[in-house]
């Protein structure tokens, strides 16, 4: 743990704040075209209906906040699934729950021709919701009960069978593959505000949610004899938990697509910085990730100009290595 004090911890808290806002101006500064700092604030406060101004707006500033409000709640998500699953290489990619969304959201679009945004948010919903039960319920067969290693094996099994699916979906409807691929790949580029706002409120209510949970999400990790000992009613509080993760990924997957990586990658990292104690892990994996996508998608922009990568490539190239250090350090030898 490096930040020891509470007030360490507090003002790295601060500094978190700032660097996201830095962030976000850097998102919306840097790009094929970079843009002054000048200009910037001149089509916020002095907008003319210019061609930059409209660019800066409508375009670069929704992709800024997009990729700041799906990494904050894909890197809460992956802390909190750590913690309920005792896994640490838990996450809402990795258990299904982003692969349940994005297939549902594919069915809804290929077959049914569905374009609401609002009707797409609780589709992912829905999809997150049936991965995570198929996740659990798999897991738990057997005398052993749920195991970090059988989570971990049930959830790659679910992720493959309901990407399989959706592949095969692609497969069947040639038209239908162009217009989702990008989406699948995931990214925040050509994404409105609407959208965001049609998410924001769940994503809002998941954030509070967390925080306010985070002092009992503590006593989980203690065990669940301890918990139940501390008078914890361990069965509503990992339901309550885990609806708070369906919601996050849900929302994130409506949003952006399947971004993989920001869930396994950040909670280590924010433990690195203040432990294991979820009133500081929990606000500052959200911080965390909300840098890191919005990093992850300026670097996207530069890597094959003029064209772009979709940031889920880059997440994946940044936690893959990640991934496969922690799976051989603590994760699956356990």
């Amino acid at each position: 743990m490096l930040l020891k004090t509470n007030q360490a911890k507090w003002i790295g808290l601060f500094v978190g704040i700032v660097a996201v806002v830095i962030c976000i101006w850097g998102s919306i500064i840097f790009g094929y075209t970079n843009t002054s700092w000048k200009l910037a604030l001149d089509a916020f406060f002095h907008f003319n209906g210019s061609n930059e101004h409209i660019i800066i707006q409508n375009v670069r500033l929704p992709r800024a906040l997009i990729a700041a409000s799906v990494g904050a709640s894909l890197a809460i998500a992956g802390c909190l699934m750590q913690t309920l699953t005792k896994n640490p290489l838990a996450s809402p990619d990795f258990i299904g729950l982003n692969s349940g969304a994005a297939f549902f959201i594919v069915v809804a679009i290929v077959l049914f021709s569905v374009t609401s945004l609002s009707a797409f948010t609780w589709i992912a919903f829905l999809g997150a919701a049936v991965a995570a039960v198929l996740v659990f319920a798999s897991s738990s067969l057997g005398k052993e009960g749920t195991t970090p290693l059988k989570l971990t094996l049930a959830g790659v099994a679910i992720s493959a069978l309901f990407s399989s699916l959706t592949q095969g979906l692609l497969v069947l409807n040639e038209k239908a593959f162009e217009e989702v691929l990008f989406w699948l790949a995931g990214s925040v580029q050509g994404r409105k505000l609407e959208i965001l706002q049609s998410v924001f409120p769940y994503l809002l209510i998941g954030w509070i949610a967390s925080f306010m949970m985070a002092g009992k999400v503590n006593t989980l990790m203690m065990g669940e004899d301890v918990a139940k000992g501390l008078g914890q009613r361990t069965i509503l509080m990992k339901s309550f938990v885990l609806l708070i993760i369906v919601l996050l990924s849900g929302g994130s997957v409506a949003v952006a697509g399947p971004i993989g990586f920001i869930g396994i990658v950040t909670p280590h990292f924010a433990r690195f910085l203040v432990g294991v104690d979820h009133r500081w892990r929990v606000p500052y994996s959200g911080l965390l990730g909300a840098i890191l996508l919005i990093l992850a998608d300026i670097a996207a922009r530069y890597v094959i100009m003029p064209q772009e990568v979709p940031v889920g490539v880059m997440t994946a190239f940044i936690g893959a290595p990640f991934f496969i250090y922690i799976a051989r350090k603590r994760g699956l030898s356990k």
